[in-house]
């Protein structure tokens, strides 16, 4: 056999072999984010499916499950990517305060995480059915309600607006319903409990999905009492919280009330350990923020958040690589985030 044969042979042989080996696999990311049933997991799973359809490089991998307060550690510790947060949770693991007080090493850990982008978690929906009788929320008491999961930071911020517009307490004065939002929702469905919470932009699938079979009622202050108490005004303007207006009409003929629902609004985000490189961060936050915008017909809960919003000041940093993404776009950021 020639030479010339053997090196044609070799060449036709690497040619085959080139062709026949798979690309290049895509660097997975983790992503945690609670389960179905608020605009938190809406916004991430969304998040993450535009991103992995707009490009080959990165594949994030969504994990729905268990309560964001959780993966906030496992994110600070490094056993995932991405997951949500929130000012609150943050405030309260820098702290080592409620769910973080046997923590002990919450401060140093608090210390790992960076910010990508703040969204609107939206409002809290306290979800009655209108043949139940329960037309405020002081009707609660003595009722079986769904707050959220226990020890979640929905949870906590349910509570808190019981409390600052009743004064009631959990186990107390009304019997906390204890579950998942999945099974949770099943239940209300079920009639198994009296109140179902849910936090979402309004109109939310899920009160829209309630709607069209049975004639529900939102519990909240009308607009005179939200502004003659200041309980609920000061709930509503701390870090990580805000007034969410449930206008009266969006949800149809399948919701009575008659006119706009004052209720609280919370502030969450997508965070990421300090350690990712600059180039991953800055990707992520480019490609959500294009994806988002091309993706507004289908989608038009989109439009309710803003690049502005994005980089306000919730007490975490962002990571370099988001923060270079947004001083692109000309986005001016507050001192608290930089």
């Amino acid at each position: 056999m020639s030479k010339k044969l053997i090196w044609a042979m070799i060449l036709i042989g690497a040619l085959v072999l080139a062709m026949a080996a798979p690309a290049q696999a895509a660097r997975t990311l983790k992503m945690a984010t609670i389960a179905p049933g608020s605009s938190a997991y809406l916004t991430m799973t969304t998040m993450a499916t535009m991103i992995n359809q707009a490009q080959d490089a990165l594949n994030i991998k969504v994990d729905a499950t268990g309560a964001a307060t959780k993966h906030q550690v496992e994110l600070a510790k490094g056993k995932i990517d991405i997951c949500m947060t929130s000012p609150v949770i943050y405030f309260l693991m820098k702290k080592q305060k409620a769910m973080y007080k046997k923590l002990k090493d919450a401060p140093a850990l608090a210390k790992n995480l960076r910010l990508l982008f703040w969204f609107p978690y939206g409002q809290y929906h306290f979800v009655t059915y209108a043949s139940a009788g329960i037309k405020q929320l002081k009707d609660i008491k003595g009722k079986r309600v769904f707050l959220g999961p226990p020890g979640g930071g929905a949870w906590n911020a349910a509570r808190e607006w019981v409390a600052v517009t009743t004064g009631y307490k959990p186990n107390k004065d009304f019997d906390n319903v204890k579950g998942s939002w999945s099974s949770a929702f099943q239940g209300f469905q079920d009639r198994q409990f009296d109140v179902y919470v849910a936090g979402g932009i309004a109109p939310f699938p899920q009160v829209e999905q309630l709607s069209l079979t049975n004639k529900l009622h939102l519990l909240g202050l009308t607009k005179k009492e939200y502004e003659a108490n200041p309980a609920a005004i000061k709930a509503t303007t701390k870090v990580g919280r805000e007034l969410g207006i449930i206008p009266v009409g969006i949800y149809g003929k399948g919701v009575d009330n008659q006119t706009d629902v004052y209720t609280l609004g919370s502030i969450v985000g997508v965070s990421v350990n300090k350690k990712m490189d600059d180039k991953t961060a800055y990707e992520l936050t480019k490609l959500f923020w294009e994806q988002a915008k091309k993706n507004i017909k289908t989608h038009p809960w989109l439009k309710h958040l803003s690049m502005n919003y994005a980089v306000r000041n919730g007490g975490m940093q962002l990571h370099p690589g988001a923060a270079k993404f947004y001083e692109e776009q000309g986005i001016k950021i507050p001192a608290g985030s930089k």
